[in-house]
């Protein structure tokens, strides 16, 4: 590693990149899987919202109101299938459930933070860029 985070952004990236030679690189992907349920913008919405600590259902469902019931039952279940949430229930009656997020979970919230930063600081550029793209298309 370097001292330059995006020479070592690239280095990783160069790396996955000599994994063509086995085949089409997209389609024999190791990671494809993984990155489309992480890249899908209810899973991240719902990760960064359990880096606060545990929640249950609907405390996570206020969180993020425009996400309806069954898509955050179905994200969720995902998350957890893939090791990176974790459910908890409590004998009560009725029945309490919290989710929190995995040591495995716990570790996306370094690159998540670095991609949330990006956002932040480039967020007004992207939008400019929208801009000029529809006008070049109306026009």
């Amino acid at each position: 590693m370097s001292d330059d985070p995006i020479l070592d952004a690239r280095d990783g990236l160069a790396s996955w990149r000599a994994l063509e030679g086995s085949g089409p690189l997209i389609e024999n992907c190791p990671v494809r899987g993984v990155l489309d349920k992480l890249g899908d913008k209810w899973s991240m919405l719902v990760i960064l919202e359990l880096s606060g600590g545990d929640r249950r259902f609907s405390q996570i469902r206020r969180a993020i109101p425009d996400i309806s019931q069954k898509m955050l039952t179905q994200t969720l279940r995902i998350l957890q299938r893939d090791g990176l949430v974790g459910r908890q229930v409590f004998p009560t009656v009725p029945p309490a459930v919290s989710y929190g997020l995995t040591a495995l979970g716990q570790s996306l919230l370094v690159p998540f933070g670095h991609l949330v930063e990006w956002a932040d600081r480039n967020h007004s550029a992207v939008l400019a860029a929208r801009a000029e793209f529809e006008e070049k298309l109306a026009a």
